[in-house]
C-alpha cells in the first residue's frame, strides 16, 4: 500500500504496471466532461494548493523558497529513486507514522530496514493475497449492485463498505467494516493536515485530537506483540483512504465518458490502471531531502521540503493516454519507494467496471468532500442508465 497522500486498492492482476491501454473511444465532448467533473475535485478540496500546481505544472521542477514542486515524470522518479530522502521529517508520511505509533513502519525506515519491512508487506498483498481478499469484496459487490435495477446507489458509502472489508481481511480485523473505515479516514484526515504545504492547526488540542483518532483505529485492529499492530494501522489507513478516493472517482469518469459499453472481462484491468492514472487519487507525495544534492539539474539542500507531484508525473493532466508506462506507474510511486498494494488496487477497480457495466450507470448527484486526506466525493450518487 502507499501512505495516504500518494495512491494503495475479474482476475487478480499484478502489481506490476500493465502496458498502457489503447485509446477508449470516446466522444471529444464526453472526454471533456469527465475532465471537466474530476478537475473540480482537485479545485473544490483544496483549492489553493491544486490551483499553485496548475500554475508551475509545465516546469518540471519549480523553487519557491525551502520547498521543491516536482512536476516531471523523470524528476518525480529520480526523487524517489535518487535523492536521499528524510524518512522521519515532520510533515511527510513517515515523520506522520512515526508520531502516531512507536515507529518501525515502511514508512520512516532507510535501507535493509526499509527492504525488509517492505518484502513482508508485499507478501501479504501478491496475487495469491488477491485471490484471498477477493471474495470478501465481490460478496459486497453481489449484494449492493443489484440496487441499481430498481433505484440508485450512492458509490461513496459502497466505496467505504469496499474499503473496510479489504482492511479487514488485510489485516485480519473482526471489527465493523463501516467503524473501521471511519476510523482509518479520521486518521488520514488529522495527518493529512501536516502533509500539505500551508497553514497548519498548532497547540495541544490539534495534537490529542490526532492521537485519539489513532488509538480508536488502533481499538478496531488485531493485538500484536510486535510491531505488525503499527504496520496494520498502516495498511488499514492507506487502503481505506485510497480506495474511497479512487473508486467514485474512476466511476464518475467511466459514466461521463461514455466508456461502460467498452468494459469487459479482458479490458477492466487495463482500463482500471488508465483511470487511476487519468484520477490520480493520491496526488501528492510530501518529502524532504536529507542531504545536498540535485533533482533534474536542480540545487537541493538538505531540509528542502519536495512535494512531488504525482497527478503531473502521471500526466492525468493531459488530453489522450500515456505511451509511457513511467507515468501509468507514477501513482503508485517509484523504485523502492512503489506502493506494493498497486495490483491488489487495480484489481478492486477491474471487478467494480465489471459488475456496474451491465447497467452502465450515470451520475445524478455529487458533492466534493472538503476535508477528506485525498481529493474525492462525500457524496456520488448514480443511477441505471440506457443500454
Amino acid at each position: 500500500m502507499t501512505d495516504p497522500m500518494t495512491a494503495p486498492t475479474s482476475a487478480p492482476v499484478s502489481a506490476r504496471t500493465p502496458p498502457p491501454p489503447p485509446a477508449p473511444t470516446t466522444p471529444p465532448a464526453a472526454a471533456r466532461r469527465a475532465r471537466r467533473r474530476d478537475r473540480r475535485v482537485y479545485l473544490r478540496s483544496h483549492p489553493l494548493l491544486f490551483a499553485l500546481l496548475a500554475a508551475t505544472r509545465r516546469r518540471p521542477v519549480v523553487r519557491l523558497g525551502r520547498t521543491v514542486l516536482v512536476h516531471g515524470t523523470e524528476a518525480y522518479r529520480e526523487a524517489l529513486t535518487k535523492v536521499p530522502l528524510d524518512r522521519t521529517a515532520p510533515g511527510t508520511t513517515g515523520g506522520a507514522a512515526a508520531e502516531l505509533t512507536d515507529g518501525g513502519l515502511l514508512f520512516d525506515q532507510d535501507g535493509a530496514e526499509h527492504r525488509n519491512a517492505r518484502r513482508a508487506l508485499a507478501g501479504g498483498l501478491d496475487t495469491a493475497a488477491q485471490q484471498r481478499i477477493r471474495p470478501h469484496w465481490q460478496a459486497v459487490l453481489a449484494k449492493r449492485i443489484p440496487g441499481l435495477a430498481a433505484g440508485e446507489i450512492e458509490l461513496v458509502a459502497l466505496a467505504r463498505e469496499l474499503a473496510g472489508v479489504t482492511a479487514a481481511a488485510l489485516t485480519g480485523a473482526q471489527s465493523c467494516p463501516h467503524r473501521l473505515a471511519h476510523a482509518a479516514a479520521e486518521v488520514a484526515a488529522h495527518a493529512a493536515r501536516d502533509h500539505l504545504p500551508g497553514p497548519r492547526r498548532r497547540g495541544p488540542d490539534a495534537a490529542a485530537a490526532t492521537v485519539d483518532a489513532a488509538a480508536r483505529l488502533a481499538a478496531l485492529l488485531p493485538d500484536a506483540p510486535d510491531a505488525r499492530d503499527a504496520r496494520d494501522a498502516m495498511v488499514a489507513v492507506a487502503a481505506v483512504n485510497t480506495t474511497v478516493a479512487a473508486l467514485p472517482r474512476a466511476v464518475a469518469w467511466c459514466a461521463d465518458a461514455g466508456l461502460w459499453p467498452t468494459v469487459s472481462e479482458t479490458t477492466a484491468p487495463r482500463l482500471a490502471a488508465e483511470l487511476l492514472r487519468l484520477t490520480a487519487p493520491s496526488p501528492l507525495l510530501p518529502r524532504v531531502a536529507a542531504a545536498d544534492t540535485t533533482l533534474a539539474g536542480h540545487p537541493v539542500r538538505a531540509g528542502d521540503r519536495l512535494v512531488l507531484v504525482a497527478r503531473h508525473a502521471a500526466r492525468a493532466h493531459r488530453r489522450g493516454p500515456a505511451d509511457d508506462p513511467a507515468a501509468t506507474q507514477a501513482v503508485f510511486g517509484a523504485g523502492p519507494h512503489a506502493c506494493p498494494g498497486a495490483g491488489l488496487a487495480r484489481a478492486l477497480l477491474a471487478d467494480l467496471l465489471l459488475a456496474l457495466a451491465p447497467h452502465h450507470p450515470v451520475v445524478t448527484r455529487a458533492r466534493v468532500d472538503r476535508r477528506s486526506a485525498l481529493p474525492g466525493y462525500a457524496e456520488l450518487t448514480v443511477r441505471r442508465g440506457r443500454s
